[in-house]
């Protein structure tokens, strides 16, 4: 976050968009989901109506339960694809297979979508057999198939489906990402919607928002709209605004605010999405957008990046019904996913819905699969909703605690005697005493923490004595690396000081105190690249100041950085004994680079190019 900016300006304070359970007001005119929530409350209950049977993955059984077929039978494929039975051999390069001693092997067999042997070269072809096919990949580097442990794909997929990004990762100031709103509209036939996400001016240096002055520059002929990274404020030119209906008169909606100047004149800046939503509701693609195919599209494209398992963290918010689990279902069943689902029903739809709709801990196949239950213990420490111990720098504002510890406790305690493993959200070290509380009242209560898991997601800001704490419950970290890469400069300069910003996403100091912990990229909140979030993790070095590194003493190796993003991430999803590591009887789930990451300077590790991607034993990218 620039010094220079006018605080006022950047400085808003806003929740995580996808754990505040307002996110599917965004989507409340899609007719997909208005379909599934039909079905949802027009019957006596899900599993006798249009319950899923995750162990039937089969396109006729799946049509049996009739759940919501006029718009999603539309979008499954005649067949899924045959699983082959070949036997392939892959040598001539580096086995890096991330099991318990990260031992490197010279090959590895697969025979359809298992591993079939894993070793040297000629121990490999003995056991693969003389009709093998083999592949020589000339000195390249085979790993685990990447996994991110804490994403919303199943909103984010329609997100991505129908907005463009412009945020840090591709454009670095305001200037460049209007440079490409310019350059889009000079392409789009005139009265079509342009529709972005994920600028973020508190990092991107320029102006503090987008008002009708920039964007009606660039064209009153197109309706523009463009999301924050926030997920809580948005804007719009001018023409957006006219065909929404919107003028100057407009009322501010209970919650929201459209932003207006001197003289009490609209500027198209609009915060939180009651505001926004009656500009964005009027986005056809909005209302057409196909959320099983989008699904589909956006793991698709995750395969460039080496991803073969990925997660939902707060499955339940797009439609705010169990009917998201649709979703997963139908999508897994098409036979056409290129990664592996891991979901988290989410405490805002409620126990009672999750119980009554028949989904419990485990259900699934190694497709697709209900991994655990997500609590929110907080808000975001760069939206200032993170709970502190003490205020906000130059502030006397401690965050917000979206649940209080006796409805934290309760819930966890309710869902852990069930059997759900629980991932908590905690950014803030006030919420993370407080989850450790919980921790601690489970096992007080006889809970076996072995079987709860408990994962503390974000888990931001440490001080020692927490992590003494996690290593005692058996609680581990799931960090947001990109916490560190792109909002370094602002944790130092305007959330926390420089003092406490060095407690942030503390890997080395839980890795030294045997503290499991995974890396993730909270998809939409940043885009994931699992080689750059290895390259953040091994470096800490800051997109705003590339020579600053934040909390020098907090790096990592580039293999505990490899094991965050592979074995310790299936291990947190409950996946460990089938991806993960390259170990004979686990899916042949695997990623082939170019390069070593080991062997490369530490700030190329995110330039190492991803060669070929397989998953389920069967090739789902190559370069």
């Amino acid at each position: 976050m620039a010094a220079t900016k006018d605080i006022n300006m950047t400085r808003e304070k806003y929740g995580c968009a996808c754990c505040t359970g307002g996110f599917h007001n965004m989507f409340m005119q899609n007719k997909a989901f208005q379909a599934m929530a039909g079905e949802v409350q027009n019957t006596e209950g899900w599993s006798c109506n249009w319950g899923i049977d995750f162990t039937q993955m089969g396109r006729r059984d799946f049509l049996k339960t009739g759940a919501a077929t006029a718009s999603l039978a539309a979008l499954l494929p005649s067949g899924a694809k045959a699983q082959s039975n070949r036997t392939t051999v892959f040598t001539g390069g580096t086995v890096l297979t991330v099991d318990q001693a990260f031992s490197e092997a010279e090959a590895i067999a697969i025979r359809g979508n298992k591993i079939l042997a894993v070793g040297s070269d000629s121990e490999v072809r003995a056991l693969a057999g003389e009709t093998a096919q083999i592949v020589d990949v000339a000195g390249k580097i085979i790993l685990p198939g990447f996994i991110d442990p804490h994403t919303h794909v199943i909103s984010g997929s329609v997100v991505d489906s129908i907005m463009d990004y412009v945020g840090m990762a591709r454009y670095t100031t305001t200037d460049e990402v209007l440079a490409h709103i310019s350059a889009r509209a000079g392409e789009t036939p005139a009265g079509d919607w342009l529709v972005f996400r994920n600028f973020d001016p508190a990092v991107q240096d320029g102006p503090g928002a987008l008002t009708f002055a920039a964007l009606d520059e660039i064209s009153t002929q197109h309706p523009i709209f463009v999301l924050n990274a926030s997920g809580h404020i948005a804007y719009a030119n001018t023409t957006a605004f006219e065909v929404s209906g919107i003028g100057h008169d407009v009322l501010d909606p209970p919650g929201g605010e459209f932003e207006r100047d001197a003289a009490g004149k609209l500027t198209g800046v609009m915060k939180n999405n009651v505001a926004f939503l009656k500009v964005i509701s009027n986005y056809p693609a909005m209302v057409e957008a196909a959320p099983v195919e989008g699904l589909i599209t956006l793991l698709g494209k995750w395969s460039a990046l080496g991803m073969t398992t990925v997660s939902e963290l707060s499955l339940g918010a797009l439609s705010q019904t169990p009917a998201d689990a649709q979703v997963m279902a139908a999508a897994a069943q098409t036979g056409r996913l290129n990664a592996r689902l891991r979901a988290y029903p989410f405490y805002t739809v409620g126990a009672e819905a999750w119980d009554a709709a028949g989904i419990h801990q485990g259900d699934g196949t190694a497709m697709a699969r209900i991994a655990g239950y997500k609590l929110v213990a907080d808000g975001s420490n760069q939206g200032f909703t993170g709970l502190q111990r003490a205020p906000y720098l130059n502030s006397d504002d401690h965050g917000l605690a979206y649940m209080t510890p006796d409805d934290l406790t309760a819930a966890a305690l309710e869902r852990a005697e069930k059997g759900w493993h629980l991932a908590i959200h905690g950014n803030g070290d006030a919420a993370i005493d407080n989850i450790l509380d919980t921790c601690e009242a489970l096992r007080s209560a006889g809970i076996d923490m072995s079987k709860v898991r408990p994962r503390i997601e974000h888990c931001s800001i440490l001080h020692d004595a927490q992590i003494a704490r996690m290593k005692d419950l058996g609680v581990s970290a799931s960090f947001l690396i990109g916490h560190v890469h792109y909002w370094g400069v602002a944790m130092r300069d305007e959330v926390f000081g420089e003092e406490k910003a060095q407690l942030l996403d503390r890997c080395r100091s839980v890795e030294e105190a045997g503290v499991g912990f995974t890396l993730h990229s909270d998809f939409m909140v940043t885009d994931p690249n699992p080689l750059h979030m290895i390259e953040m993790a091994v470096t800490r070095r800051t997109w705003k100041e590339p020579d600053y590194v934040l909390a020098p003493q907090e790096t990592v190796s580039v293999e505990t950085a490899i094991r965050a993003l592979t074995s310790e991430a299936a291990w947190q999803l409950f996946s460990e004994h089938e991806v993960g590591s390259l170990e004979p009887g686990k899916l042949a789930d695997m990623v082939i680079l170019d390069q070593d990451p080991r062997r490369v300077a530490p700030d190329a590790i995110k330039n190492i190019k991803v060669l070929e991607t397989w998953m389920d034993g069967r090739q789902t990218f190559s370069a």
